[in-house]
This record gives structure tokens, C-alpha cells and sequence, in this order.
């Protein structure tokens, strides 16, 4: 496939993702979750491994799967310091990833790993450091910024037009989704939905106080409330756009090109794993849940490619203009 006609592919699939999430936003999130959701993980895991996880060490993605397996931990033996160990681990996992992308040297490693805990402590003085760090981190950057990170590295290497189209559809479909609010757009959530959703309310909780698109008091508001749905229909946009960008770009980042064993055993977990979604939502999310988080963490160095990246063509292209 060209790169324009991909491109034209992903403004198609960013109108379709935002046309569904305007009217059934917690139907389509709990949808591409549970379906697309467990087969990106599994295909990016695999075609991450193959590019080195993008660090400079052979064995550097072991300390990210030492902290997601920490942060999972965590999890499911909560404490009274499980939420600052939890926010302190991702922000260090991510700051450390600079470290593994640009530097070989241990020594140095270390220098960068003693400021990364400078920093961490310096901002988990913040009221909304964990905030930041544990829910919107590994969530909603993690699925729009750094997938808008991807996009934008991808478009300046290129210097493609159908590229920065695709760019400003989604900006503009971001934006519609927030300021586009007609009345009778509210609908009754489900009893099945709610519950299904439950574990992810907290980041709509969040990102509406936060924003001050309002001034929620109870969690469930999420679910009755004008804002509530239209937080949601951000956030279901969102996530279901990063699933199909990943596979609409195959034949670019050729993730699917691995053994027929490894192609088997992916389809096999991904439809038992869908299989579990079907039978008990909530069962699937606790069972997959180590495995969406360490994607997020595995990925955390070609975030910094990405971002890296961004500034390496915008300078080039400052110094021709110059």
C-alpha cells in the first residue's frame, strides 16, 4: 500500500472512530478494549522486541518489565503507599528510557537515573502528580499524545502532504468531539456497561475536574451527566484511533512479518483473551491487565524516538530555512 493511500486510510479511520464514539462512546470503548486492544498488544510486543525495544542495552527491557511487573503487583495488593509507589515507578520507567535510547555507558546511565529520582521527588510534591503519573500517563497520553507523537515523527521524515492531512483531521475531530454538543445526545448507560466500565471511571473523574470542564462529587456522574458523555466520547475516540492506526500501518511497520508459529500463538492468545472479554468483562481486564501495561511500558522508549525525533526534523528544517 502507498504511504498517501495509508495515509487517506487513517484520516478515513479517525472520522469513523469519531462519527461511532459521538453517539455509543462507552459501547465503543469497551469494544475496541476488549477486541483490538489484546491484538495490539500482542503484535506491538512482538514487532518492539524485533527492533530491540528501541534501547542501546540487548537486555534494557527487562528493568521495564521489572516495574510493570511491580506496578501490577501493586495492583492487586493495594496499600496506603501503593498509589505514590505506583505514579513514582512510571515516571521513573519513563524518564529511564531516555537513558536506554541515547546512552550505552552504565556510568552515565546512572547520572541520568539519579536525576530522574531528583526530579520524581521534586514533582510527587504536586498535589497532582499522580494524577499526571498514574492515571493519565499510561492512559490517555499514552493512546493520543504519543500516538500524535508517532504520527507527527512519521509525517516530518516523509514530508508528506496526505500525512499532515491526517494530522489535522485529528486535531479537528478532537476538537468537535468537545465543542459540537447538541441537545438528546445523552443516553441511558446500561447496567452490564457501567459495571464493564467501572475501572476506568476514575480517568473521566479525573480528566473533567482536572480540566474543569465541571466539578464532579461522585464517581458515577461519569455515567448521568452532559460532561461525563462527552469526556467519554473523547476518550473512547481516542483509544479506538490508536488500535487502528497501529493496523492500518502493517505494511509500513510490518509487525505482522514473523513466523507462522508466532502468528498462530498470537491468534490464540488474542481470541482467548477476547474470549474472556465476552464471558466476564472484569475477568478480562484483571487477566490482561499485566499484559496492557507492559505494553505501555515497553513502548515508553519509542515514545522517546518519537518525541526525539520530532525535534531532530524541526531543527534540520530550521537550519535550511535559516
Amino acid at each position: 500500500m502507498k504511504p498517501a493511500t495509508i495515509h487517506h486510510l487513517n484520516s478515513g479511520l479517525i472520522i469513523l472512530s469519531c462519527l461511532v464514539s459521538f453517539f455509543i462512546p462507552f459501547e465503543l470503548f469497551l469494544f475496541s478494549y476488549g477486541v483490538l486492544g489484546p491484538l495490539h498488544y500482542l503484535t506491538e510486543i512482538g514487532w518492539l522486541h524485533k527492533k530491540n525495544y528501541f534501547t542501546k542495552g540487548k537486555y534494557d527491557f527487562l528493568f521495564l518489565v521489572l516495574t510493570c511487573s511491580l506496578l501490577v503487583y501493586w495492583n492487586f495488593n493495594p496499600s496506603r503507599k501503593s498509589q505514590d509507589y505506583s505514579a513514582n515507578v512510571i515516571m521513573f520507567s519513563l524518564l529511564a528510557s531516555i537513558a536506554f535510547v541515547f546512552i550505552k555507558d552504565w556510568l552515565y546511565r546512572f547520572v541520568v537515573f539519579a536525576l530522574a529520582i531528583v526530579s520524581i521527588v521534586f514533582l510527587s510534591k504536586s498535589p497532582e502528580f499522580f494524577t499526571w503519573a498514574a492515571v493519565f500517563l499510561p492512559t490517555i497520553i499514552h493512546v493520543f499524545i504519543f500516538t500524535w507523537a508517532f504520527m507527527v515523527y512519521g509525517v516530518l521524515k516523509e514530508k508528506s502532504i496526505p500525512g499532515l492531512i491526517s494530522i489535522l483531521v485529528l486535531i479537528v475531530c478532537s476538537v468537535i468531539l468537545f465543542t459540537i454538543q447538541p441537545e438528546g445526545l445523552m443516553y441511558e448507560v446500561s447496567n452490564y456497561t457501567r459495571k464493564s466500565y467501572g475501572p476506568f471511571q476514575e480517568l473521566n473523574f479525573r480528566l473533567v475536574n482536572f480540566f474543569n470542564l465541571d466539578q464532579f462529587t461522585q464517581i458515577t456522574q461519569v455515567f448521568t451527566t452532559k460532561v461525563g458523555f462527552v469526556m467519554m466520547r473523547f476518550i473512547a475516540f481516542a483509544y479506538t484511533y490508536h488500535y487502528l492506526n497501529w493496523f492500518s500501518k502493517t505494511s509500513v511497520i510490518k509487525w505482522h512479518q514473523v513466523s507462522k508459529s508466532a502468528l498462530v500463538i498470537t491468534a490464540m492468545v488474542w481470541l482467548l483473551s477476547v474470549a474472556l472479554y465476552v464471558y466476564d468483562y472484569s475477568l478480562g481486564l484483571k487477566m490482561l491487565f499485566f499484559l496492557s501495561f507492559l505494553h505501555v511500558f515497553l513502548e515508553f522508549p519509542l515514545n522517546v524516538v518519537s518525541f526525539s525525533g520530532i525535534g531532530r526534523e524541526v531543527l534540520s528544517f530550521a537550519k535550511k530555512r535559516g
